[in-house]
């Protein structure tokens, strides 16, 4: 997300902070590259001269003219301004209600409420250990009560039984006698999708929302829906009065258009954003750490937070005992390759690393596949449980064998069992520092990242 915008305006700010002083003319002419960047990543046209017209006033005042580094005044100023407009702070899902609340999810056709629907009732019981129940409201679409229902048992999330014949708002009665009866605190409404542009379908929803009088209306929306996203977002406004948006498919789109224009023609803060198809993939939007991601200055906090809720303390002190009797071996690498997969694989990791661009074109210079984590376990997979643990017996056939059953070659293998004997040295000299030491050195224990074999020395200088 974002990708595009961020690489256009890394461009635009590195000229600004390679000069010295800043001529008012300096700052127009990179505000007018800005703008141009923003309606490339589909921000709405009236969003984004609001926010080249805040930005300027603050850009050419006196603060910028007398700084020492006015370059980076700039993007200071630009960061703060992208941060107001993404809505200055995380908004959480509110639930502070009298229980049952009911939550009513709604939205276009096709922008992901069923699977969001899911995605939100998993994180309520794991995160917030709530009593959940969903209720499917979509009496259009053929089986979508049924998505929901196979849902609800992939996540063991209980789903209100289905009843043929009943319309939107005899189910959320239902729904909602239902989730009373049986104690629990959240009832989940997903609502059938349906365009902003049908007014009997709108009234419809409406209805409900009268019926249901949910504590939290979300409107999903998917990020590639571009220039229209303004517009959607206004209708449901109109009719639902929403208390928050759900962006989905955000790591399909490369613009990201769509998070700074629906909130600030809304004024409705994107509470969630789904970072990818898997049930567990909705993440809280933070403002600041996505203005962060946008001008390549990373997102440090979310990436020790995915490293916290990933990496398995026992497993770590378990790998720091095995490192310090020099035990480290081929299952130990294979482990340290899932823990960055989960985290959201080399793609996940770089999105929140500052220099995000320039270490992407590094990566590109270097030849480094951003699918190299999966090749490499391809890899070992297909090593015998003996090879895995004594890397030194795999010679010549063996490799050719060990390739052939991985999809890989011959010189893909040679390159990670180098590299596993460059971290086996590295760990050897790590455990001579004692146990400290290594907690330091190792992941969970200390906040470092896993080793990513495929980069170490790879990279050009920055």
């Amino acid at each position: 997300m974002f990708d595009s915008l961020s690489d256009r305006l890394g461009t635009v700010f590195d000229k600004l902070t390679r000069r010295g002083a800043l001529s008012e003319g300096d700052v127009d002419a990179a505000l007018r590259e800005v703008r141009q960047a923003l309606l490339e990543a589909d921000v709405a046209l009236s969003v984004a001269r609001d926010f080249i017209k805040q930005v300027r006033e603050r850009a050419v005042g006196q603060e910028v003219v007398k700084s020492v580094t006015p370059g980076q005044m700039v993007v200071k100023i630009v960061n703060d301004a992208l941060v107001e407009t993404l809505g200055s702070e995380a908004v959480e899902i509110n639930l502070n209600a009298v229980p049952p609340a009911p939550i009513m999810m709604v939205g276009l056709q096709g922008s992901g409420k069923t699977t969001t629907t899911a995605k939100l009732a998993k994180r309520l019981v794991e995160r917030d250990k709530k009593k959940v129940l969903m209720a499917s409201l979509d009496t259009r679409r053929p089986a979508a009560m049924e998505q929901l229902k196979v849902l609800g048992q992939q996540i063991d999330v209980p789903t209100l039984p289905i009843v043929e014949g009943q319309n939107p708002n005899d189910i959320a009665k239902r729904a909602m006698q239902s989730a009373r009866l049986q104690g629990f605190d959240i009832i989940l409404l997903d609502t059938a999708g349906r365009m902003h542009v049908d007014e009997a379908l709108m009234a419809e929803v409406q209805a409900v929302h009268g019926v249901a009088q949910p504590v939290e209306t979300l409107l999903v929306a998917d990020s590639l829906t571009g220039q229209d996203a303004v517009n959607v977002a206004e209708q449901f406004n109109k009719r639902l009065n929403l208390t928050g948006i759900v962006l989905t498919r955000v790591d399909g789109d490369g613009r990201g258009g769509a998070a700074l224009s629906m909130r600030a023609v809304t004024g409705c803060p994107i509470k969630l954003l789904g970072v990818g198809e898997k049930l567990d993939e909705l993440e809280t939007f933070h403002p600041d750490r996505i203005a962060s991601r946008i001008l390549g200055m990373g997102d440090v906090v979310s990436l020790v937070e995915k490293a916290t809720e990933n990496i398995d303390e026992a497993e770590a002190e378990k790998l720091a005992k095995k490192v310090q009797k020099g035990q480290f071996d081929m299952n130990d690498l294979l482990d340290q390759l899932r823990q960055i997969s989960k985290m959201g694989g080399l793609d996940g990791l770089m999105a929140m690393m500052p220099g995000v661009g320039k270490l992407k074109k590094q990566m590109a210079d270097a030849n480094i596949d951003p699918k190299l984590i999966k090749r490499q376990e391809a890899i070992i997979l297909s090593m015998t449980l003996e090879e895995r643990l004594k890397p030194k017996l795999i010679h010549a056939s063996r490799k050719k064998r060990i390739a052939a059953g991985s999809g890989t070659s011959v010189q893909e293998v040679n390159r990670l069992l180098k590299q596993f004997k460059q971290m086996s040295g590295m760990m050897k000299k790590v455990s001579k520092m004692g146990k400290k030491g290594m907690m330091r050195g190792l992941p969970g224990l200390g906040g470092a990242m896993p080793q990513v074999p495929g980069m170490q020395g790879q990279l050009p200088p920055r």
